[in-house]
This record gives structure tokens, sequence and C-alpha cells, in this order.
């Protein structure tokens, strides 16, 4: 999107808003891309639409558009189609590769804006963005902070297993996600709940919390109140990969379990299975997603019934290390839809399944 149209636009577009404005609000520009990020995008535009309000959205950064969904289709991120539908300009929404392009950053300066949030918005700001707006920018984290600091905090945390997780609001430094903590809120994790739920959850608390916090963050305040991280009990919530959605069976259910959740959405988890046929001995190797389960409660398996998998009341029983066991609920054959236990075992017709156990095998 060329710059300087867009901020021929956007001057336009000041012009008539600040006309209908009796005092200027103060200019705020967001950054985030995807879906959950809309939620405090939302709370933003609800807030700045009040008379009483004392800014304004004045641009918006998000991820350049990409081939998603089914149809692979080039597409803006979820925060730019949500910002199309709720009216705003389309040349006020900046997407740059990269948020250090000097173009970008020109055009930035030339909004002057007072504060920048970021909520998930997926790319690295540079110091020279970083010492554009006086407030300084502000960060919706899904962690407490120093907890889980890096690209995925609620994958690693129910990956973990963490009982109690929640969102914090802290200022942006270079360093990753080490900035002082303005706010937070905590919340318990049950043993259910996948990170695509956890997330969306996490980031409606951290839109009410940052509007909360808003007039502090203006007024100076929250500079002054806000804590440093203790760096010595900082853990990191590296970045997930494809390659990490594997499941081995020779671990805990519980592990098993909880990785399931954390992978839940994107990459998912999958497993090796070999459907066997003891008429024709036809045996057939696939890759099975696993989508949904629960830790069996009383699994009795002996050492010797590790490779047998059973159909119990609706749920695949997996023999798991250290004599647990799994209940795989939910399940989704290559290129099919997702299914439940109960259709899988009869799509089956009498065959057998085993799952590899053996990680050479992946």
């Amino acid at each position: 999107m060329n710059s300087s149209m867009m901020l021929r636009r956007f001057f336009c577009f000041n012009a008539t808003t600040t006309s209908a404005s009796a005092s200027k609000k103060k200019p705020l520009v967001f950054l985030g891309s995807p879906q959950v990020s809309a939620t405090v995008l939302d709370a933003l535009f609800n807030t700045s639409s009040a008379p009483t309000s004392s800014f304004e959205v004045a641009a918006i950064v998000t991820q350049p558009p990409s081939r998603r969904d089914r149809g692979r289709k080039v597409l803006p991120s979820p925060v730019a189609e949500y910002a199309l539908d709720r009216g705003f300009p389309s040349d006020l929404i900046f997407t740059p590769e990269r948020a250090g392009e000097d173009k970008f950053l020109s055009a930035l300066r030339a909004l002057q804006p007072e504060l920048c949030i970021t909520a998930a918005y997926g790319n690295i700001l540079p110091t020279k963005f970083l010492n554009i707006p006086p407030l300084g920018t502000v960060n919706i984290h899904p962690s407490l902070l120093p907890q889980y600091r890096g690209a995925a905090p609620v994958q690693r945390a129910l990956q973990d297993g963490a009982k109690e997780t929640g969102v914090s609001l802290a200022f942006t430094v270079r360093a990753l996600d080490a900035g002082p903590v303005i706010a937070c809120e905590k919340m318990e994790v049950n043993d259910q709940i996948k990170a695509p739920d956890l997330l969306a959850l996490l980031f409606s608390e951290g839109s009410k919390l940052l509007i909360r916090e808003l007039p502090s963050i203006f007024d100076g305040s929250a500079r002054v109140k806000a804590q440093p991280q203790d760096d010595s009990k900082a853990t990191l919530a590296p970045k997930i990969t494809p390659e990490d959605s594997w499941l081995f069976f020779d671990q805990e259910a519980s592990v098993l379990h909880n990785k399931v959740r954390a992978f839940a959405g994107w990459p998912g988890t999958r497993a090796k299975v070999v459907i066997i046929d003891d008429k024709s001995g036809q045996q057939n190797i696939i890759d099975l997603k696993i989508i949904t389960t629960k830790v069996c409660c009383n699994p009795n398996i002996q050492a010797n019934e590790k490779d047998d998998i059973a159909y119990v009341k609706g749920a695949l029983i997996v023999p798991c290390g250290e004599c647990t066991a799994l209940e795989v609920l939910e399940v989704q054959l290559p290129g099919k839809k997702v299914v439940n236990a109960v259709a899988f075992w009869n799509g089956l017709r009498g065959r057998k399944l085993k799952f590899l156990y053996n990680r050479g095998n992946i």
C-alpha cells in the first residue's frame, strides 16, 4: 500500500472527524493480526466512540495478506477484515513485511501516535519503532509474566499441564516480553480446555484489562506503578513447529493429553496407526490426527497389553507409558472430517488397530 496515499487519505479522514469534534482526541495505533486480536480492537473501537473518550484509533498495523482457509486464497489478516467490516478506512491499515521498514516508520511518525497497543501482532518491533510513541508501546501478553515469554505462551502452558495462567499488560522493550508489567489477571485452567478456547478467553480478559488501565497509561501514572519483571523467574514459550505434533505412546497419558490440548487448532497432534485386516493379512499405515482425548481414570493396563487398543463406551483406549491409558474421543483421517470414536471404530469393520510406538517410524 502506498505510504503517501495512506497519509493523504489519513489527513482527509482526520479533517472530517476533527471538525466534528470539539476537542482533539489522542491518536492511538493498534497492532494485531489473528482473530483473537480483533477482540481487543473491538474494545478499542467501542471505547473510543464514547463521547467522553480521550483517544481514537488513528491507524491499524497488521500482517500482510496471506494464503489461508481451504481455498488457499490470498486474504487480509483477520484484524484487517474486521476493521474493514467496521468501516475503518482501508488506507489507514498498514501491512509492512517488517516493522522496521523505512517507509512504514516514516508514515507512522507522520501520524504522531501518543500510544501504540500490540496484541498478537506477530512481528518484532525495532527500537526505531518503539521510540515513536511518547507514551510507549503496551502489549497484551497471554501469560502471567515473567512466565512463558515468547511466541506460544498458551500452548506451552497447556503442554506443561498448568493449573493457572492469566494475561499481562506490559510495556514493550527490546528484550523478549521483558518490559515492566502494568497489571495482570489470573485465570484457572481446567483439564479439558484447548488452546484456541483458552487463547480467546485470555484476550477477552486482556481487552477488559487494557480498557481499565488506559486512563493511567495516558496520564503517565501506569509508567510509575508498572513493576519490573524478575528475570530469574522467567520461563520461555518457544514457537511450535509441525514436527512437534507427533504423539509417542511410550509417554504417560497425561503428557499426551496435555499435548493434544496444547496443539489443538495448529499444528494439531498426529500418530502413526496401523490398520490390520486379519483375513487378507493387509496392513495399512496412516497418519491419524488426534483431536480430543481424556486421561483414562482406571486403565488397568498390563505390560503385555501394550499394543492392544480397545473400544470402550465411546472411546478408543490406548495403552501409554507407566501403565497409563488415554481415551481418544475424536479423530480425523487424512482428507476427511473430524469424527467421534464411535464412527471411527464402526468404520474399521472388524479390522484391528495398532498405534506405532517406535519413534524411528515417524
